[in-house]
């Protein structure tokens, strides 16, 4: 589910792709094993790490098919992973990068405002946050690290109205870094990793800390109300038909 491709011209930078067609939708079990990537990699010496997925696609988000077939404890462990993948990222204690090879909605976007840099493809590509629109809360945890890159206002603006957003106008809005061919997106990651770790280590280090310091404590202790507010809202009758029609618009767009 996780390939990875160890780089060591200049520093050594790990490459995490994403390998789960053909979406990369993000299962329990595809979450768990990234977040153990994330985690171990420091320990086997990468001095920053890349994120990526396939050509077109960096992941689809959460797999919400399959969470609809969970139980309640079912939802709740695997809420658990994700919250628990994405303190992996915020606390991760050398630079991240984020090669959004494609579309990269909803969970793919939550993912990519925990790294440190991204880089997307250009082209008819989508990004943003679009949760409300099948009646999930974006935690408080999830807004304050979409404000840290957009501003209060379009941190509202996306996630209120649930917009997804062309490379182009994420790049506008800082949403992301650069807009580059896909061809040449993870280049471009590295790139930014190889500059990063050109600085002195200790210095950039203490100074990336922080700077993050909000977003790690928001995960360093997150609160298991919010994680009971999730698994509360994913079962109510209202997101659970907003999740069944917009899975039946996907099959049956597919099928057409």
């Amino acid at each position: 589910m996780i390939v990875t491709t160890d780089h060591a011209a200049n520093g050594s930078v790990r490459e995490l792709r994403l390998d789960r067609p053909p979406v990369n939708a993000l299962s329990p079990e595809l979450v768990s094993a990234l977040d153990a990537a994330v985690r171990d990699a420091p320990g086997d010496g990468a001095e920053a790490v890349v994120l990526t997925g396939a050509p077109g696609i960096f992941s689809a988000g959460l797999d919400v098919p399959h969470f609809l077939t969970l139980d309640r404890d079912g939802v709740t462990d695997a809420w658990r992973r994700f919250l628990s993948l994405l303190g992996a990222l915020a606390t991760c204690p050398v630079p991240l990068a984020a090669a959004l090879t494609g579309h990269s909605p909803a969970g793919g976007a939550v993912v990519s405002i925990f790294c440190d840099y991204r880089v997307m493809a250009e082209g008819r590509f989508k990004i943003g946050f679009n949760e409300v629109q099948v009646g999930i809360v974006l935690p408080a945890s999830f807004q304050l690290a979409i404000r840290r890159l957009v501003g209060r206002r379009h941190a509202e603006r996306l996630s209120i109205g649930a917009l997804l957003l062309s490379p182009d106008e994420a790049r506008a809005i800082n949403l992301v870094d650069e807009v580059v061919p896909v061809e040449e997106v993870v280049e471009r990651a590295l790139a930014w990793c190889r500059s990063i770790l050109a600085l002195p280590r200790e210095a950039m280090l203490k100074t990336r800390h922080n700077a993050r310091a909000a977003l790690i404590e928001g995960f360093e202790s997150f609160p298991e109300k919010d994680l009971e507010d999730l698994v509360d809202r994913w079962c109510s009758e209202e997101t659970q038909a907003a999740l069944r029609a917009m899975v039946a618009r996907l099959a049956a767009k597919k099928a057409g």
